[in-house]
């Protein structure tokens, strides 16, 4: 008979925390698919071109990577090994709907360099998240 694994105390702090970055993601998500057209001619000319351009398939990315973030975090205060499969929808997600922002829509140019400040955290985030769960998975923390 083996021991089980002992899971380190900060594993469901992370978890936790992680959650809700997540679910600010699924909150900003929602609020732009949901976006009226009063609340969309608030905005300056430039971000209503914005997301006025946004087509499905950024829009499918977005989806992916805020969901498969928050319930990756779920799976993972769960202790199961599918955190790991929906770490990668969500980075490949992000990487998409980056793609996106920054190469086919002009977001640099109309939020400028601090536009940058926010995306490479979720990059980072993302990225952790992955690793986290990969490790888990070598740690027999989740199976």
């Amino acid at each position: 008979m083996s021991a089980q694994p002992v899971i380190p105390s900060w594993f469901k702090a992370v978890a936790i925390v992680s959650l809700i970055w997540n679910l600010m993601g699924v909150m900003a998500f929602i609020a732009q698919v949901s976006m009226t057209t009063e609340m969309l001619a608030a905005l300056p000319q430039a971000e209503q071109d914005l997301y006025a351009n946004v087509p499905l398939w950024a829009t499918v990315a977005f989806a992916c990577a805020v969901f498969g973030g928050a319930i990756g975090c779920i799976a993972l205060m769960m202790k199961k090994s599918i955190a790991t499969i929906l770490f990668i929808i969500s980075l490949l997600g992000i990487s998409i709907q980056m793609f996106h922002s920054f190469f086919i829509s002009n977001s640099f140019e109309v939020f400028g360099p601090g536009g940058l400040i926010m995306p490479t955290m979720i990059i980072i985030w993302a990225a952790a998240l992955l690793v986290l769960a990969k490790k888990s998975q070598a740690q027999q923390w989740i199976s």
